[in-house]
């Protein structure tokens, strides 16, 4: 009898049996894997804003989850690799918010304020330090002595050196990278009179002296920290304008490949690739279009707020946005070489120039540092050759470096510029910058842009009284099949009017032209004057034609933005010089400049153009504040003396400029030239208040007098002089 018996697998344990294979466990985990999408939402505004796009980012299929910031206006969205950004993009322009996607890994390192919470943390641990060595303190100033008096100076000691080692970093650094350049600081006294006031403690710990100054040391160290900090926070929302333009070029693309689509990254593009554009996408190369009709909106580049024919032979620029139509472009220049990329540089440039502007600050260190160095040393060598004692002339000399140590001079601008930028906030605008307050004081010329800057950016329909109610219902029907932005005028005009639209069919939106349909058994067409059969305006127009009767004009105006003509108004009042420079046609900026009174204007500018303008201004001795919103304003804002731009502004905007204004309302504008001069007056009268200061100080730090109780009561009582004058600006 034969048996048989059969082969088993090797056993295992049951988890691993059970446990699905390292292959399946890696083909799982890339099917679930999370990427991370960044949309930059230039038109949000407020809370409700915030819940809309929120709740329909995190209802659309694939993704995880989606949190807006309104600060930065920007989404950021996990969502499975299946989930296309272009698709986020059209669902958040489809409730109607203007999206853009960035690219994350240009905008990752800006996510986190690091310095802000190393300032804080090293702030609190000065605090601390300082109160426990002052309870200490008030035991020796009350009559402690010999041993117990050597106790809690040796206590004082533990406490002091740690704290100081760790919360006096910034001005160390600070201190020693002057001094490795070859010049002085203000840290470079501050970090001196730190040093010296403890190694003389310890010394005189040490020597069972009676006064120590590990308390002076500490307080000045808080006081300086908290406004550090304060100038800090100031300026905690500015980010480099350069990285943002980088971040807003296409991350990805489509190439065609002997007729195939290929998805691929924007930098893998060479020059001579055929890129398929499609309609509402931005174009991610300069280049030529080689097939396609359609309408392109130059609006963020260029400022022109009426969209321009696109066709075949047509050159395009990367960051133009394809409008109705697919668009197939050769490329002629990619990557660092795009018009967009090189606007980026032209940036950086401005930035860089802007540097050089030296604070009141910095000017007043200068002449203060070198002036207690001199003093201190002349002190230690006075006192040396008339008391021939090493111990007593290092004292003195101390003491002299800490009442003068410029503890008043580091809060006099930070609290002044704190509670200037507390006042505009409230008025709705968020400075930036640290010296932007300095700069604003000085200016004497306002350079505007036009389009989203003085108007509001968008068209909007301004003769629809006179058209019968049969012209508005056909011409609703026909713009509610396109996504136009003179389409979209007409919808909302006329929806806001109560106009229904007509019963058309076979609707069909001719890529550059128009949309054509049939109403009543007759064509009916909208869309550009040449395509309907009508002549040119000079105004930004769209034509409807119902079958063969005459062409119907629909005109269309860009609001003024709120608060526009009493700006230019109380600017021209205050004796400023007024100046519109915008890239949009000859006839809008004309009539817009002849609105408002403004006398020097430009049009057709091109992003050097306002640069060029700018610079020529600043050259000649003016001092430019610079108010615009679009990328083709990035270059000037930067360039400016200082810039301000509107919350609805596009991030690379917000970023180039100084001074944020928050609400719609232009008003503030002008309302800011007036504080800034009012916050520059209270920092020179916190400088004279620190001179007087030193005046008194100085002669009891001299002839001995300077106690280490008298110190710290003298740099509090400054500090707390200089902070309540600075209160006056509320």
């Amino acid at each position: 009898m034969t048996v048989a018996i059969s082969r088993q697998a090797p056993s295992a344990c049951p988890a691993c049996v059970a446990a699905p294979s390292a292959e399946a466990i890696a083909a799982r985990a890339e099917a679930l894997k999370d990427t991370r999408i960044a949309l930059s939402l230039p038109t949000i505004h407020c809370s409700a804003c915030i819940s809309a796009v929120e709740s329909a980012l995190n209802a659309y299929p694939g993704v995880k989850d989606a949190r807006v910031n309104l600060t930065l206006k920007r989404a950021n969205v996990d969502a499975e690799m299946s989930v296309d950004p272009a698709d986020l993009v059209n669902l958040l322009e489809g409730i109607g918010y203007e999206a853009h996607e960035l690219d994350v890994a240009t905008i990752q390192s800006t996510a986190t304020d690091k310095a802000g919470r190393d300032l804080l943390m090293r702030l609190a641990v000065a605090g601390f330090a300082s109160m426990n060595v002052m309870l200490l303190s008030v035991s020796v100033w009350a009559g402690a002595a010999d041993a117990t008096r050597d106790m809690f100076h040796w206590i004082s000691a533990a406490i002091t050196l740690p704290a100081i080692g760790f919360s006096g970093q910034p001005f160390f650094r600070n201190a020693w990278k002057a001094l490795s350049a070859g010049r002085l600081n203000m840290d470079v006294p501050i970090t001196l009179a730190i040093l010296l006031a403890v190694v003389m403690s310890v010394w005189e710990t040490a020597l069972s002296g009676h006064h120590a100054y590990f308390d002076a040391a500490l307080t000045l160290t808080f006081f300086l920290l908290a406004g550090r900090y304060l100038d800090h926070r100031t300026r905690a929302v500015a980010r480099s304008a350069a990285e943002e333009l980088a971040a807003l070029e296409v991350p990805r693309a489509i190439r065609l490949t002997d007729g195939t689509e290929q998805t691929v990254a924007a930098a893998d593009l060479r020059i001579g690739d055929i890129v398929l554009v499609r309609p509402g996408s931005r174009c991610p190369v300069d280049g030529e279009i080689v097939t396609g009709t359609s309408e392109l909106d130059r609006s963020l580049l260029t400022g022109e707020t009426v969209p321009v024919a696109a066709a075949p032979g047509q050159a395009i620029s990367a960051g133009e946005v394809n409008l109705t139509g697919p668009l197939t472009i050769r490329a002629n220049a990619v990557g660092q070489d795009t018009s967009l990329h090189r606007m980026a540089d032209l940036v950086a440039i401005a930035e860089s120039g802007r540097s050089r502007y030296t604070s009141l600050a910095d000017r007043a260190a200068k002449l203060y540092a070198p002036g207690v160095h001199i003093l201190s040393a002349l002190s230690f060598v006075g006192w040396f050759i008339y008391s021939q004692d090493l111990r007593t002339s290092l004292n003195i000399a101390a003491a002299v470096l800490i009442i003068t140590c410029p503890c008043a001079l580091g809060l006099a601008v930070p609290a002044v510029t704190t509670a200037a930028s507390g006042r505009l906030f409230r008025k709705g605008m968020l400075i930036k910058h640290e010296t932007a307050l300095e700069r604003l004081a000085t200016v004497d010329t306002v350079v505007f842009d036009k389009t989203g800057t003085l108007t509001e950016g968008t068209p909007v329909l301004s003769n629809l009284g006179d058209h019968s109610t049969a012209d508005l219902e056909i011409a609703l029907a026909l713009a509610e099949g396109s996504s136009h932005p003179l389409s979209r005028a007409i919808t909302t005009a006329a929806r806001a009017a109560g106009i229904k639209p007509a019963q058309i069919t076979d609707i069909t939106e001719r890529p550059g032209q128009g949309t054509e349909a049939t109403w009543r058994g007759q064509t009916v067409r909208l869309g550009r004057n040449d395509w309907i059969g009508a002549e040119a305006g000079d105004v930004t127009s769209a034509w409807l034609r119902v079958g063969n009767n005459a062409p119907v004009q629909f005109r269309f105006a860009d609001d003024l933005r709120a608060g526009a003509a009493e700006t230019i108004t109380a600017l021209k009042a205050a004796g400023k010089g007024v100046i519109l420079l915008s890239g949009d046609s000859d006839v809008p900026v004309t009539d817009l400049a002849n609105r408002l009174g403004i006398d020097e204007f430009q049009a057709n500018c091109l992003p050097q153009t306002k640069l060029a303008t700018i610079e020529s201004l600043s050259a000649s001795g003016a001092h430019v504040l610079m108010v615009g919103d679009g990328l083709n304003d990035t270059a000037a804002l930067a360039a400016a003396d200082v810039s301000i731009s509107p919350a609805t502004a596009l991030d690379a905007a917000r970023v180039a400029s100084d001074i944020v204004l928050l609400g719609r309302d232009l008003s503030p504008v002008a309302d800011s030239l007036v504080t800034a001069r009012k916050a520059t007056s209270r920092i020179k009268e916190n400088f004279r208040i620190a001179t007087a200061y030193n005046v008194i100080a100085v002669p009891l730090a001299i002839i001995g007098l300077a106690t280490p109780l008298i110190a710290a009561l003298a740099m509090s009582s400054s500090s707390i002089i200089v902070s309540l004058n600075a209160l006056r600006l509320r």
